[in-house]
């Protein structure tokens, strides 16, 4: 992943005028992306200003709690606008979506649709809701597939064979012909991850794609989409709230909070130079195997902000035990811009550089 080049805009800030129509010079530039809900009531702000670009080859982690965002995000890239936990009211949709330099948000439907499938694919969080109950897995490869190549049935089923043995599926040529029901949820998991690669996806989105999975099965399942990206090239959003998963998988973490970024940058500056106290929160209640845990995980305290009315301010502030750190009340009535800590490594947060750091090295990392 690498910056928003000729723009000069930073990562999460609005792009305008020439900035805004600058060609894009990755494969995937996300350009200030909101995605906002009408409901009863009010205004869900989703996604509230979302930048971040993607190289082919690459893996962007997106971390954060749930309502966040991050689902969110990955429909909007997919065109899947109606779909979701708000139901099939219409989402208002501004900025950028640039896909090898076509912007999805402003093509056609029909065109949109064409790359669905076969430039991008996702993974989604729960196979069994995903997969169509009345349909084989077969059958629903072999749709998917025929429908962005003139092949006949006979030829398409030989490649939904091939693909469901590619993912690890035992007797592949007989599991074609099982239901949904019929397949653990490891299995359910590897036949979508089939599904979304018989197109040979540019672009692999991963949403949550080990919840409800036991441990070993989480580990056969990430194990399977490196290799898979390796074989494939493919580029790939994980979005999950599970660190664990993201070290595993990503060259670069966008840690998301009330609809926006808060902190973005490598896996292992995010890791181990953290520069946002809600990242400190969710480093501090992962569990970790690599030393000795003389204390309990400490959680993050509170809750998430409602995505109808976020706080004033830093959107975390009433749960960050450091919003009084900065002078005066700034954190309460100054939303902080996403500002370069060093080279690709980006925070939101009102505290200066020198206070994060201190913090960080003194009361953070030695309990962790």
């Amino acid at each position: 992943m690498t910056d928003l080049n000729k723009t000069g805009a930073t990562v999460g800030e609005p792009l305008s005028g020439s900035a805004a129509s600058a060609p894009s010079t990755s494969f995937l530039e996300v350009r200030d992306l909101h995605v906002h809900f009408p409901t009863e009531d009010g205004l869900v702000k989703s996604v509230d200003g979302l930048s971040f670009t993607l190289e082919k080859g690459k893996t962007l982690g997106i971390v954060g709690e749930s309502g966040s965002g991050k689902s969110v995000t990955s429909l909007g890239i997919m065109g899947l606008h109606t779909v979701g936990q708000y139901g099939r009211q219409k989402a208002r949709i501004s900025g950028e979506i640039l896909l090898e330099g076509t912007d999805l948000l402003s093509a056609p439907p029909d065109e949109v649709r064409k790359l669905r499938g076969r430039e991008m694919a996702m993974i989604f969080q729960d196979p069994l809701s995903a997969l169509h109950p009345y349909f084989t897995i077969g059958h629903q490869i072999v749709e998917a597939y025929r429908i962005h190549h003139d092949v006949d049935k006979k030829t398409a089923r030989k490649r939904a064979v091939e693909m469901l043995d590619r993912v690890g599926i035992p007797q592949p040529d007989q599991r074609v012909d099982s239901y949904p029901h019929e397949f653990s949820g490891g299995m359910r998991q590897r036949a979508m991850i089939a599904m979304s690669l018989v197109n040979n996806p540019e672009l692999l989105i991963a949403d949550e794609p080990t919840t409800a999975l036991d441990v070993t099965v989480q580990a056969q399942i990430l194990d399977l989409i490196r290799d898979l990206q390796k074989e494939f090239g493919s580029a790939v959003i994980v979005i999950t709230h599970d660190l664990g998963v993201v070290a595993e998988l990503a060259d670069d973490i966008l840690v998301m909070y009330g609809g926006r970024c808060v902190e973005r940058g490598t896996a292992e500056k995010v890791f181990y130079e953290p520069q946002h106290p809600y990242t400190w929160g969710l480093l501090g209640s992962m569990p970790r195997i690599d030393r000795d845990q003389t204390e309990r995980l400490i959680p993050v305290k509170g809750s998430p902000p409602s995505l109808i009315n976020i706080p004033d301010g830093c959107a975390f502030h009433p749960r960050c035990p450091y919003a009084d750190v900065p002078k005066g009340n700034v954190t309460r009535t100054e939303r902080p811009d996403l500002r370069e800590v060093d080279g690709g490594h980006w925070s939101a947060c009102h505290m200066s550089q020198e206070d994060r750091t201190r913090i960080w090295n003194e009361e953070i990392a030695p309990k962790l």
